[in-house]
C-alpha cells in the first residue's frame, strides 16, 4: 500500500466527514470512503444493532443489506459480533467464505451463497444501548490483507468521531426546533385565553400527560389549529 497517499486521502476524507450537512450524508461518505480507501473493498455499510434488531445504514450495495438481515435472522456473524462487543476484540475478519467458519457455522455458508468472498467488521461506536459496526465486503476470497485491516480500523475510528458529532448536531437542531414550537404554542394560548406564560405551559403539560402525547406534538397541534379543540 502507498501509505503517504493513503494518509493524504484519509486526511481529505476526515475533512469531508466534518463538512457534511446531515447524519445521512456523513454515513454515506463513510461507506463510500471504505471503497476508496480499503484495498479489496467492493461494498460497505453500517450495521446498527437495537437489542437484537438490525438496521442497515448507508449501504453501497444490496449485498450489504442482505448480509445484515442474514446476521439478524441467524443471530451470528462478524459484524453482528463487532456491534455487540464493548470490550476486547473490535475487528473481525473472514478471509475466505469458501471454507468452513467454525465461529459462525450457519452464517458462513449462507453468506457465501449471497456472493460474499471475504469480509471485515469494525466496531464503529457505542452509545446508550445502540451498537454499531462498519461492514466491509469483497466478492473474492482472500481480498483483505493486514494493511486492509489497518486501513479499515483507521477509517472506523475517524468515522466514529464524525458520526457522533453529526448526530449530536442533529439532536441539538431538533431540540432548538422543539423549543421554538413550544414557545409559539404558548404564545397562541396566552393570546387566545389571556393566560400567563406559566399557565400556558401548564395547559400544554397537562394535555400531554392526560392524553399520553409528547409535548412537541401538543405544541404542533396548537400551532396548526390555533387551539387544542
Amino acid at each position: 500500500m502507498d501509505w503517504p497517499r493513503f494518509a493524504q486521502n484519509m486526511a481529505s476524507m476526515a475533512r469531508d466527514l466534518l463538512a457534511q450537512e446531515s447524519v445521512d450524508a456523513t454515513l454515506e461518505r463513510i461507506t463510500s470512503s471504505a471503497i476508496e480507501l480499503v484495498e479489496g473493498c467492493d461494498a460497505a455499510g453500517i450495521l446498527v444493532l437495537h437489542s437484537k434488531k438490525v438496521q442497515t445504514l448507508a449501504p453501497t450495495q444490496q449485498l450489504v443489506v442482505d448480509s445484515d438481515m442474514l446476521q439478524e435472522r441467524l443471530g451470528e456473524g462478524p459484524c453482528f459480533d463487532a456491534a455487540r462487543t464493548k470490550q476486547g476484540e473490535r475487528v473481525f475478519r473472514i478471509p475466505d467464505f469458501t471454507k468452513d467458519q467454525p465461529k459462525w457455522p450457519k452464517f458462513g455458508p449462507a453468506a457465501h451463497r449471497l456472493g460474499v468472498g471475504s469480509m471485515m467488521g469494525f466496531l464503529l461506536y457505542t452509545e446508550d444501548e445502540d451498537l454499531g459496526a462498519l461492514n466491509i465486503y469483497s466478492y473474492k476470497p482472500g481480498s483483505f490483507t493486514d494493511a486492509s485491516e489497518l486501513a479499515g480500523w483507521l477509517l472506523a475510528s475517524h468515522a466514529a468521531v464524525a458520526f457522533s458529532s453529526a448526530r449530536t448536531h442533529a439532536q441539538m437542531e431538533h431540540a432548538v426546533a422543539t423549543r421554538h414550537m413550544i414557545g409559539e404554542a404558548m404564545g397562541i394560548l396566552m393570546g387566545s385565553h389571556e393566560l400567563t406564560e406559566d399557565q400556558a405551559f401548564d395547559v400544554l403539560r397537562r394535555y400531554s400527560q392526560e392524553n399520553n402525547v409528547k409535548l412537541r406534538e401538543v405544541a404542533r397541534l396548537i400551532c396548526e389549529r390555533g387551539s387544542l379543540t
